[in-house]
């Protein structure tokens, strides 16, 4: 099956601030121009699955629109990670031992008291078992960087918690509105 990855647009928030899981907006002129430059790449007719947070749903829900007869599902395995207590605080506002603590264990650490890696994955391989086994030859997966490197590491084979770390210890190149294409 092939993958078609979208980031969500960039979010109405200040630069430097960590909003995992929070259900952050995304500026009406941002969401034009990416749902504008995805209209004419996304195939028709295949289904779009969506993180239900607002920043993918929005988004989804306009694709729905313009690709007819895709059917359009949320489901909330695609969400990003919960920081906890650091959500929606800026990243200089960390305690730097909780940074630090996070950086030595990136798999089992629960920032800000949140999820873990480990957790994130379980449920973003959970999502991907369930989507396999539909008979889709195409699927569109509209979510979040942190949901795009767990997917692209899972595609690796590895078990789960070596594919935790490869996500986590992974260089962050994911654009807003980019695509990605992964076959499985």
């Amino acid at each position: 099956m092939r993958l078609i990855l979208v980031r969500h647009p960039a979010p109405h928030v200040a630069s430097g601030i960590c909003y995992g899981r929070s259900d952050v907006a995304v500026a009406p002129e941002e969401m034009s121009k990416v749902r504008a430059a995805l209209q004419s790449s996304l195939p028709a007719g295949v289904p779009l699955y969506a993180s239900p947070l607002r920043r993918c749903a929005e988004l989804a829900a306009a694709l729905k629109q313009d690709l007819p007869a895709s059917a359009l599902r949320f489901d909330a395995r695609l969400a990003e990670m919960d920081f906890g207590a650091w959500e929606m605080r800026p990243w200089q506002a960390i305690a730097r031992e909780e940074i630090d603590a996070w950086a030595a264990d990136m798999v089992h650490y629960r920032p800000g008291g949140g999820e873990n890696v480990l957790s994130m994955a379980n449920r973003v391989d959970a999502f991907l078992h369930d989507l396999l086994r539909e008979p889709h030859a195409t699927a569109v997966i509209l979510c979040h960087a942190g949901t795009i490197r767990l997917l692209c590491a899972l595609q690796a084979g590895l078990p789960l918690e070596e594919t935790a770390l490869l996500a986590a210890t992974s260089a962050h190149k994911i654009a807003y509105g980019a695509t990605i294409s992964l076959d499985f």
